[in-house]
């Protein structure tokens, strides 16, 4: 994909997300030649509102970004020091996601954009996390990309914003589904994921034996559809705290594992690409705060000579600042949108292989599938 010429300008780019089960809202400063300025970042979560359920509920989700927007972008801009005319741009979240959630933060977007008269930036959400370890790094452009969170578990041949090409991507469920699915078999309070990571520390990983999916099976692509329902069947049978810290340390062990196999063929597939040359790995999204799950991919890329960068763990889970980073880039690339843009719930980086090769049927589960 050939883009536009950069600009030179520096730009300060308001973010807003709201994907999912945070309405978040970020002011980042992008200059040629300078470090990425986080001027703020704001977060606002709604585990609490959705805990009793185990899980997202849409609806609820879309009422609590319409509540609350206006009070976080406020709190962005006041943190950031900044009156709102003295942005250059306002990048939203336009998919994928729970699609009445995106329309909140993209309708707010394309409303200060027009009062502000200033340019609209539609991201796409897995954009955001591909940039998001240039937020605190000067990380260069091409890298190998793991997203892998609740939603989404890809590998991607990252040259820009606008310039993905997916090596691989989940058959049914992703990574961080597994997480916590998997940690409310075990008993485990939503979000479950982070709380099974705790739960595993000393526990024995050896001790159960669990399905290894896709094991000899060439390409990059994941699944974990197998694992969850196995591990899920045996935490329905285990009683004693012992035994469940065992088994969620065997499945931890288990999705990292799979991480390592996959990104390792994933690289032998980059290098043929770049002939040994930028041989950088990014590990990116909600399951990249797993501790486990890092040192297992820094392990490989150290032994397989790839320089290993992963975000901080506040911008790991979704976050502003990466959306307003995105559109920052997106900015200097001379590619904005118009206020007739779209949400969407459905939006692959890589559409192109998404056609040509997809993984899922239409209508297929999942806020972000």
């Amino acid at each position: 994909m050939t883009l536009p010429p950069a600009s030179a300008a520096p730009a300060t780019v308001l973010g807003l997300e709201t994907s999912c089960d945070e309405t978040a809202a970020a002011v980042v400063r992008l200059a040629p030649g300078q470090p990425v300025a986080i001027l703020s970042s704001i977060v606002l979560s709604q585990i609490a509102d959705h805990a009793p359920y185990g899980g997202v509920v849409p609806e609820i989700a879309a009422r609590a970004h319409v509540e609350s927007i206006d009070i976080v972008v406020g709190r962005a801009l006041a943190e950031a020091g900044l009156a709102p005319g003295r942005l250059d741009a306002i990048a939203a979240t336009a998919g994928p996601g729970l699609v009445g959630g995106v329309m909140v933060g993209l309708s707010f977007g394309k409303a200060m954009a027009l009062a502000l008269g200033r340019p609209l930036i539609a991201v796409n959400h897995l954009e955001g996390h591909a940039v998001s370890a240039r937020l605190t790094a000067d990380l260069a452009y091409p890298f190998l990309l793991l997203l892998v969170s609740g939603g989404h578990c890809q590998l991607l041949d990252v040259a820009g914003v606008g310039a993905c090409t997916r090596l691989g991507t989940t058959i049914d469920d992703a990574a961080g589904e597994a997480f916590d699915k998997i940690g409310g078999a075990l008993g485990l309070a939503y979000p479950a994921g982070p709380a099974l990571e705790r739960m595993a520390s000393g526990g024995d990983a050896t001790r159960f034996t669990l399905p290894r999916a896709l094991l000899g099976r060439a390409g990059c692509d994941f699944s974990f559809s197998g694992l969850k329902t196995a591990a899920a069947r045996l935490a329905a049978q285990l009683t004693c705290e012992v035994d469940r810290r065992d088994l969620a340390a065997a499945v931890q062990t288990a999705i990292a594992r799979q991480l390592v196999d996959r990104t390792a063929r994933a690289m032998q597939v980059y290098d043929a690409v770049h002939h040994g040359r930028d041989r950088r790995l990014v590990v990116a999204g909600g399951v990249a705060a797993n501790g486990a799950v890092r040192q297992a991919l820094q392990t490989l890329a150290d032994a397989q000579g790839f320089a290993f960068a992963a975000p901080p763990l506040a911008y790991c889970t979704d976050n502003a600042a990466m959306i307003a980073l995105a559109g920052a880039e997106r900015l200097a690339a001379g590619l904005t949108d118009g206020l007739e843009v779209a949400a969407r719930p459905r939006w692959p980086l890589d559409e192109a292989a998404a056609r040509l090769r997809p993984t899922h049927a239409p209508g297929r589960k999942g806020a972000k599938a």
